[in-house]
């Protein structure tokens, strides 16, 4: 009797055990942001649509069951993308194999009603859940989109920064807003909790929101994350939540390996790398290089074309003396000011084409001019310059920064040049740069 006692003891303890371990789901998350239009690789043969997709090609084929996602800022970058407001690039996109994509603030840049056209051409979901006009009518259909994959329901929700007209020109201001992250991710917890087992937000925002939401909101055990491009070296945790993102332009693929327990909701245990998309060891997908190279093409004319040489690598922080200086000198200006954040990319060392600066300043700012008093000039302009308080100075800046010092009531107005082009014109009269 005490054997038999022993063995259905033992069986029902076994019999737990499976039932525990059954309820324990893996899922693999690939995840990129911030693309930004940057359909081939950069001087470091980092990055490339063609290479990205072949990219996930491969770590798909690694995984049984996996979501590929992307944060928000597809477009803006690049010529293709800024000469054709940014639809060829999600029509190529369409090749990635995405599961969700979420907006960014700079797919507001062509105009907000450009986003319509680009969930026309998008043969994946666009989520967002928080940017409403006056009358809190969403600008997106789609606030969320619940996915069921190895037997997990999983409920991704599209997030926003409520920053968001802060970082966009006038067009958008007094037409849409971004309500608040927190907020807004907790009303559609509460609409999807029951028909979910994991929520993830898909989220483009700065770290202190995605901070916002692990500690506040429980319920949300996963931010995939997007905009700030310094990314992330390790996993961002609070009592067992997690963020995670990856660098930004296709330069590195994020993929999160999970154990999920069906019968709490919770993250068992999860792995985190980022693999890093060199060209020369990913082969270009065809189907996605045959799609870039006939954008490509229709823009080339315009940019491959020899404009100078530097005679060294040219870094962001480098290139934002030059380009002020090179506004100061178009429109006869004391002072230049160029944002950090208008400057998008570095010069490579050797010839240098007008390709190159269209990719660092591909927005189509127009130089904006005004004349100030010393006394009223914003702190960036005087830089550690003797200022005379009584003088009047011309100063030249880029529309969005102009845009924002005319709001706090200083006298800016658009001198009608593109920033771009008078950049261009700065090097070709150098010829070398150094």
């Amino acid at each position: 009797m005490l054997l038999v006692r022993s063995i259905f003891l033992l069986v029902f303890l076994l019999s737990g055990c499976a039932a525990q371990k059954t309820q324990h789901r893996s899922l693999t998350i690939l995840h990129l942001n911030d693309l930004h239009a940057r359909l081939l690789p950069d001087s470091e043969h980092r990055g490339g649509f063609a290479h990205v997709a072949e990219a996930i090609r491969q770590e798909k084929a690694k995984s049984e069951f996996s979501l590929v996602m992307h944060g928000g800022d597809l477009v803006q970058g690049t010529p293709v993308s800024t000469i054709f407001k940014g639809v060829p690039v999600y029509e190529i996109a369409n090749t990635l194999g995405f599961d969700f994509h979420t907006l960014g603030n700079h797919e507001f840049d062509y105009g907000w009603r450009m986003i319509s056209a680009f969930v026309a051409k998008a043969e994946f979901p666009i989520l967002n859940a928080n940017v409403v006009d006056g009358q809190g009518t969403p600008l997106i259909s789609k606030p969320y989109l619940i996915r069921e994959i190895n037997g997990i329901r999983v409920g991704v929700i599209g997030i926003l920064t409520a920053d968001l007209v802060a970082l966009t020109k006038a067009p958008l201001r007094g037409r849409w807003r971004a309500l608040p992250v927190t907020e807004t991710v907790s009303r559609y917890v509460d609409e999807i909790e029951n028909r979910t087992d994991l929520i993830v937000v898909l989220s483009h925002m700065f770290p202190r929101e995605e901070d916002e939401i692990l500690r506040q909101n429980p319920r949300v055990p996963l931010i995939i994350g997007g905009h700030h491009h310094g990314g992330q070296d390790e996993v961002k945790a609070f009592e067992g939540r997690i963020c995670v993102k990856t660098r930004p332009y296709g330069q590195e693929l994020g993929r999160l390996d999970i154990e999920f327990d069906l019968g709490s909701k919770r993250i068992v245990s999860h792995r985190w790398k980022r693999i890093p998309i060199d060209s020369r060891k990913y082969p270009a997908d065809q189907a996605t290089a045959k799609l870039v190279e006939k954008w490509e093409a229709k823009v080339s004319e315009v940019v491959d074309v020899p404009i100078g040489r530097a005679a060294r690598k040219i870094s962001r922080g480098e290139l934002k003396p030059m380009i002020e200086q090179a506004m100061a000198e178009a429109v006869h200006a004391d002072f230049g000011y160029m944002n950090r954040g208008g400057i998008r990319d570095e010069l490579p060392e050797g010839p240098l084409l007008a390709r190159h600066v269209w990719n660092v300043l591909p927005f189509g700012n127009l130089i904006s001019v005004g004349e100030i008093r010393g006394s009223q000039l914003p702190r960036e302009l005087a830089n550690g310059r003797n200022v005379d308080p009584n003088s009047v100075y011309r100063v030249a800046t880029n529309d969005f920064m102009g845009g924002k010092w005319r709001e706090m009531g200083l006298p800016f107005s658009e001198d009608g040049k593109l920033v771009r082009d008078v950049m261009i014109d700065w090097i070709k009269n150098r010829q070398v740069i150094r």
